[in-house]
């Protein structure tokens, strides 16, 4: 277990956006995504990280675009063929680092859910739907839909949730050809990637992709079908009716329900035994899919 936890990097002059997660490094025609420790919950970033969970989503996302063969955005997750400018500590960068094309973002969300979790489940239970889309009767909590629906979202600006929306105005803002084109792709890699990672012991309930536009083409940008952006479950645990165990942040979550806070002031610290729990989580859903020992 590393030592030491990244929650900021600095490089030099360089133009620097930081996310909730990520720090992006704005290269020219290249971005550099440096995926920290830090951890949010509830719409805060937390004042404790997790070590190596930075490492874990960027080495998760370079082995799902290698598997899966989708035009997308990485160059590379080798600090030394960066060809940062000089005088750059590359150590704290190892292994949570991505050299990517720079792309124009199209501005949508694209979810797509193949179990009924979180907010879908919440709005089944109020109307029968999910973002609009009628689904059949008698379904329970985190029951398998007949097939995986495509339910974009507006992409929210920071500490906003991000906003369902139909497919219809998802063609309002985007065009036809673009929105069914990342429908079609969206519900194509979200198979693909679902049926390995069963076979590896994992239920991918849904995930968010996005994309970007570099001249004609249509690119997968961000990361790809990791615990953060998305619900992993442990296949072998599966039992519909109920919430379920995730590889994610989910100790962090139940330990601070299990707390005092407010919600509404900055968060506590986390006791050291639910960030060791949380890493083991994160390296667990690494091992699992990828069949290497994390670090090796």
């Amino acid at each position: 277990m590393s030592n030491s936890v990244v929650l900021e990097t600095s490089l030099s002059d360089l133009p620097v956006r930081r996310g909730k997660v990520r720090d992006i490094y704005d290269l020219g025609d290249r971005l550099l995504l440096v995926s920290t420790d830090r951890i949010s919950a509830f719409d805060f970033v937390l004042p404790s990280g997790i070590p190596d969970k930075g490492r874990v989503l960027t080495q998760i996302a370079a082995f799902w675009f290698d598997l899966l063969k989708e035009p997308n955005h990485l160059i590379t997750t080798d600090v030394e063929k960066m060809d940062l400018r000089g005088g750059v500590d590359l150590q704290p960068l190892a292994g949570r680092s991505t050299l990517c094309r720079k792309t124009e973002v199209v501005p949508i969300e694209c979810v797509v859910r193949g179990y009924l979790a979180g907010s879908g489940w919440k709005e089944y239970g109020q109307s029968g739907t999910v973002c609009g889309i009628e689904l059949p009767e008698g379904l329970t909590e985190s029951s398998q839909l007949p097939e995986p629906i495509f339910t974009p979202a507006t992409k929210a600006e920071h500490g906003d949730h991000d906003e369902n929306i139909s497919f219809e105005r998802m063609v309002e803002v985007v065009g036809p050809e673009v929105s069914e084109e990342l429908r079609r792709r969206s519900l194509d890699i979200f198979r693909r990637g679902t049926e390995y990672a069963r076979q590896r012991g994992i239920i991918i309930a849904d995930t968010k992709f996005e994309f970007g536009r570099v001249g004609d083409e249509l690119i997968l940008i961000d990361e790809v079908l990791t615990p953060d952006s998305s619900r992993f479950w442990p296949a072998d645990l599966y039992e519909p009716g109920k919430g379920q165990p995730s590889f994610d942040k989910q100790f962090v979550r139940d330990w601070l329900l299990s707390t005092d806070w407010d919600r509404q002031s900055p968060p506590p610290a986390l006791p050291e035994e639910i960030v060791t729990k949380t890493r083991q989580k994160y390296v667990e859903a690494f091992e699992r899919l990828t069949g290497k020992t994390f670090g090796e």
